[in-house]
């Protein structure tokens, strides 16, 4: 199975400001992935980025870049510059790793790879994890998804989903029981010419809604392949508490409680 990586890596994050470059164990966050990207067999790892001070030091520790525009709205845009830029086939297998997940199990990136070798028909593969919790359930920041049978996802939303019509509360709705769920993990393979028809496709008015851009796909009808992971994904880095939780696992050591 042949298939790239692409790493989106932009300076100007809200919360962290230059979060590729911050330092995590002795290395900075985005060299992190890109080993993660590289332990997973790739036939290509590229680190897209918009600032040159990314790039210097990508190219310092041997990944190969792509320099993209600042505008992009997203990094599923930055990896469509990337396949356009380099003339990627329409068939070639892209893997979208974000730059905040130094974590991410190189074993799940050729899972999501295969999904797409394995199912034809789809533009699109994703993963998830079981949901552990009601508090997961119910909390917003972790995106939920529904899929079929046959894998094909049904629908992706922060609100708790499935909806438990008897473990529902008479007051506010809110979910009172806890049955079963699955959290979204932010990792897709994309069939290049699927990703260049999401990235040139505008936002939906569910995308907007949710915020999240992969309605869009399912809004267009491209089939996305839905599988449960095989591994958990350590934590990404999004606020600065993020940083030493993920040094620590990196270190081998037990990161204290968030």
């Amino acid at each position: 199975m042949r298939f790239r990586v692409v790493i989106p890596a932009r300076y100007g994050a809200q919360r962290l400001p230059g979060k590729p470059l911050l330092e995590v164990a002795g290395r900075p966050l985005v060299e992190h992935v890109w080993r993660r990207a590289s332990e997973a067999g790739a036939g290509s790892v590229v680190v897209a980025t918009d600032d040159e001070r990314i790039a210097a030091r990508a190219r310092a520790f041997g990944a190969d870049v792509e320099m993209t525009a600042t505008a992009l709205a997203s990094g599923t845009d930055r990896c469509a510059a990337v396949a356009a830029a380099r003339g990627w086939d329409e068939d070639e297998l892209l893997v979208n790793l974000q730059g905040d997940e130094p974590l991410m199990p190189a074993a799940l990136v050729q899972q999501v790879a295969e999904l797409l070798v394995a199912d034809p028909a789809a533009g699109v593969a994703t993963l998830c994890t079981p949901l552990d919790s009601l508090a997961e359930l119910r909390d917003p920041n972790l995106v939920k998804v529904v899929f079929a049978l046959d894998g094909a996802a049904l629908y992706f939303s922060r609100a708790p989903i499935p909806w438990d019509r008897d473990g529902a509360a008479a007051g506010d709705g809110r979910p009172t029981a806890f049955r079963s769920g699955y959290r979204h993990l932010g990792l897709y393979a994309y069939r290049v010419g699927a990703l260049q028809r999401l990235s040139a496709t505008p936002p939906c008015e569910l995308e907007q809604l949710e915020r999240l851009e992969q309605l869009r796909a399912l809004w267009s009808g491209i089939r996305i392949r839905v599988d449960v992971a095989r591994a958990r994904p350590g934590p990404g880095v999004d606020v600065p508490e993020d940083l030493e939780r993920v040094a620590a696992l990196l270190r081998g050591e037990s990161p204290a409680a968030p």
